[in-house]
């Protein structure tokens, strides 16, 4: 067994415990999460992906060993994670807004919040697995797929950043809430607390279910995004996986801590759209990149970015806030 084989052991088996812990037994049937259990919960997901970061480093020098690239450095798959799990961890704050529209959208009781979101993010994380494993077979394959996904991350950011924030996403008109309802059975209640109910005899899935599919489904339209981000900053399948699967886990707790505060980041989009320009730059330049800037340096520019990028578009979001810019209108969007 080698190092990245142990690796994912160690991931399988403490993200298991996590998950018994953190879902199960601090997780009620039915009981709301104040802001103080979210921010408890927050601070476990952050500090295990943390603390899986200290493993890899620790790790690294058997990591590069281990890896086919002669060129990979001691230290550059635990970073390139560290820059991989914070581009996840941003992308998943826009999530959250398309969140708060679906269960408002629905009317969900708040006390079937925590249950719903479980389900669709143990969903979400399924058919994330599966878009990754499928994308890194392909650019395996076909390595001219980097480009198309560069190209497509450059398109993504630039209109994230030109877009209308008075375009709002409706949960009710869109094509998946509509393709549910053409072939299943609905009823526009929450079955209090069901997913399915038989009426007359016959099944009827209630508006919890359509919300779980949603969430799960939202999820992917963002893993778009987000997966050939990833892949920008490493190939690593290892880092891929982990990464993401640490950012989506820590997305229910996220939700709790920052619903109300959301939508007072009004700068984030445009601080997510610069990042995802420049990683799809620099997929698309990546050969003429790779003369004069060695794959460390690289990685280390990627986290800069990132970090500077998202930490900057939240301050001054917060700095414009307080001199009284009014971001008040999309809180009234959501009510």
């Amino acid at each position: 067994m080698n190092t990245h084989q142990i690796v994912y052991l160690v991931f399988g088996i403490v993200l298991s415990i996590a998950l018994v812990f953190d879902l199960g037994l601090l997780s009620k049937k039915n009981k709301t999460i104040t802001i103080k259990q979210a921010l408890i919960q927050t601070m476990f997901w952050v500090g295990l992906a943390l603390a899986f970061f200290v493993f890899l480093w620790i790790e690294g020098p058997a990591l590069a060993a281990d890896n086919i690239d002669a060129a990979v450095s001691v230290h550059q798959l635990p970073i390139e994670f560290l820059s991989a799990y914070l581009m996840e961890w941003s992308l998943s704050i826009d999530n959250i807004f398309v969140f708060i529209l679906i269960f408002n959208a629905f009317s969900v009781k708040e006390k079937y919040y925590p249950r719903v979101l479980l389900l669709g993010i143990l969903m979400a994380i399924a058919f994330r697995v599966i878009f990754i494993t499928l994308g890194v077979a392909l650019v395996a394959k076909f390595s001219w797929l980097l480009y198309l996904f560069g190209a497509f991350l450059v398109y993504t950011g630039y209109t994230m950043f030109k877009a209308d924030e008075d375009e709002q996403f409706n949960p009710q008109d869109s094509k998946i809430y509509k393709f549910l309802k053409s072939f299943l059975p609905l009823v526009n209640h929450d079955g209090e607390g069901k997913y399915m109910i038989r009426e007359n005899g016959k099944p009827f899935y209630t508006t919890l279910f359509v919300v779980v599919i949603l969430l799960a489904a939202i999820d992917l339209v963002f893993a778009l995004d987000s997966i050939p981000a990833v892949m920008g900053i490493s190939k690593d399948p290892l880092i891929i996986y982990t990464s993401n699967i640490f950012a989506v886990l820590g997305l229910r707790s996220l939700f709790f801590l920052l619903r109300g505060a959301v939508t007072k980041f009004d700068y984030l989009q445009q601080g997510i759209a610069i990042v995802l320009v420049f990683i799809g730059v620099k997929m698309l330049g990546e050969h003429w990149l790779n003369q004069w800037m060695g794959k460390s340096s690289q990685v280390a520019l990627s986290l800069g970015v990132i970090v500077v990028c998202i930490a900057g578009s939240i301050l001054y979001s917060m700095v414009m806030n307080k001199k009284g810019t009014p971001a008040d209108i999309q809180d009234d969007s959501i009510k």
